[in-house]
């Protein structure tokens, strides 16, 4: 293959433990030195082309800065979530004090990471029960362990994995297409001998027999079992809650009925002032909606980021034109055949052509037989390697899991700590023994405020700030007795990339310390 070769920087230029994009040509470029010799990789995660030169260096490898994959920084190779494939590695010269960097002609930046070959004479079946984010990471990883056995991976969708935070962003706002949603091609899924039942029903499962019914009549039995089945959408239950034009969001095919109602519709009401609930406000109002809020809560997201965030959200959407009805709850909806107004606790009477339902999920686990599961919301309790039973583990929104920095179950339904749990319980399925110690993040973009959410916490004592929330530019750190337990950030990619790892390290900094104007987080991750 023809390559291109260009002098990209001198030796004297980097330091150890730095970074900075550089071209070759048209190509951008990550180069780093790593003790004493230097490095040249793709230059964007492969996540959502995130700029890698702006993430974090930490030991050997990079932390992205928008939604925090990993990359070994030696081989390319992800370590972490979201990103699916590894970043391309290309070959380094020095001669005199130049350094030359060549790259294959029309050089991708990325590539699919090492997997195991199918082996027709292992005769192991492994099974994964859903295709979200921890059955489509753990399906590919099983390969990347070394399983060479049969896998399949099982889901009541009509289509392959798919990248389910688009349903209520971009794939509702129409900046990503049905093209763009897919994580993978059907032929690489075949080509890894991988099989995908699609629009499969699971009836029961029961793990003494360590076998799966279905609904068409077909059983399998399985050697190990992931149970990725996520969560199951809330349903609103008030009279006319049957009517048409009613939704959730969980699916392809509930945002695709969204957009259907959207065309013709004028006004829409969201119940609820969850993440999904926000989100979808945010979106059906830039497809041209009036939009209106309604939510039990005095203000989004106030049990999860605290009164100050909250009133921003709100203030965000007010400026856009959502209107809000807070402190309020649905008692009934009105329409002959189909949704025409909402009704609140108080009277208030909502005209509406659709209304998006977003009050939260339940783990779907009614299908499990031998296995305990938690008395108040039916999840799945693990151990820390996310193991259930013998041969059973359970991952993502159903998995309830010893949280390691606090030791308290915990159950969280986030998109990157399923994949993190579909990847670290594929380990441990294929023969590794390796405990889960993720740290939870999760984003949002609404209208064009984003925020990063760093670590769980369920309660607090106090929020420190820093930065400037009206200039929507801070960070906001959850403290509880004298350790930070999670930390937002708007605008502070770089920083919020720094909290990963110094989470991960258990290397957090005390209150005080967070106090000083002056700290610089991604110096402290260098120290």
């Amino acid at each position: 293959m023809p390559q291109l070769e260009a002098v990209v920087a001198n030796i004297n230029d980097l330091q150890n433990g730095e970074m900075r994009q550089v071209s070759v040509g048209e190509t951008d470029v990550l180069l780093v030195r790593l003790a004493d010799k230097y490095y040249a990789l793709g230059a964007y995660c492969t996540h959502y082309q995130a700029p890698l030169a702006e993430g974090v260096l930490c030991d050997n490898h990079v932390v992205c800065p928008w939604h925090n994959a990993y990359f070994d920084l030696t081989t390319g190779e992800q370590q972490e979530p979201p990103g699916l494939d590894s970043l391309q590695k290309y070959e380094v010269k020095i001669e005199g004090d130049r350094i030359i960097v060549s790259i294959p002609e029309n050089a991708a930046g990325r590539r699919q990471p090492n997997l195991a070959e199918y082996n027709p004479e292992d005769k192991r079946t492994f099974v994964i029960l859903g295709a979200g984010a921890a059955g489509a990471h753990a399906a590919e990883t099983l390969r990347v362990a070394g399983y060479q056995g049969r896998i399949v991976m099982v889901t009541q969708d009509d289509r392959l994995p798919y990248d389910r935070t688009w349903l209520s962003k971009d794939y509702l706002t129409g900046k990503v297409t049905q093209d763009d949603m897919p994580l993978r091609s059907a032929q690489f899924y075949q080509d890894c001998h991988i099989e995908v039942w699609l629009n499969k029903q699971v009836v029961q499962v029961d793990v003494s027999s360590k076998s799966i019914s279905f609904a068409d009549g077909e059983s399998l039995q399985y050697d190990a079992l992931l149970l990725a089945t996520g969560g199951k959408p809330r349903q609103l239950n008030v009279p006319g809650s049957d009517l048409q034009n009613i939704f959730t969001v969980r699916s392809f095919a509930d945002t695709d009925r969204i957009l259907a109602a959207a065309g013709n519709a004028k006004r829409a009401v969201v119940i609820g002032s969850s993440f999904i609930g926000m989100e979808a406000a945010s979106g059906l109002t830039q497809r041209g909606l009036e939009v209106t809020v309604v939510s039990p809560s005095t203000l989004p997201f106030e049990k999860i980021l605290g009164a100050e965030i909250g009133k921003l959200f709100q203030q965000v959407h007010e400026e856009n034109g959502v209107k809000f009805h807070l402190g309020r709850k649905a008692t009934q909806i009105e329409g002959d055949g189909k949704v025409e107004a909402v009704v609140l606790d108080n009277g208030d009477r909502l005209d509406a052509d659709l209304v998006v339902v977003g009050i939260g999920v339940q783990p779907a686990t009614e299908f499990l037989q031998g296995l305990e599961l938690h008395p108040k919301d039916g999840s799945v309790q693990v151990n820390e390697y996310l193991q259930a039973a013998d041969g059973v583990y359970a991952a993502g929104d159903i998995a309830r899991y010893p949280n390691w920095r606090t030791g308290e179950p915990t159950r969280i339904e986030h998109w990157r700590v399923a994949a993190q749990h579909g990847r670290i319980a594929a380990y441990n399925m294929a023969g590794q023994q390796v405990k889960y110690r993720g740290v939870p993040i999760f984003w949002t973009m609404q209208f064009q405020f984003p925020l990063r959410y760093v670590g769980h916490a369920e309660q607090w004592d106090e929020i420190i700030f820093q930065g400037d929330l009206q200039q929507r530019e801070f960070m906001a750190f959850y403290v509880q007795g004298d350790r930070v337990l999670a930390a937002a950030a708007s605008q502070r990619d770089t920083e919020a990339a720094a909290i990963v790892e110094l989470m991960r390290l258990d290397r957090m900094p005390a209150p005080d310390e967070l106090r000083r104007p002056d700290l610089d987080l991604v110096e402290l991750l260098r120290s």
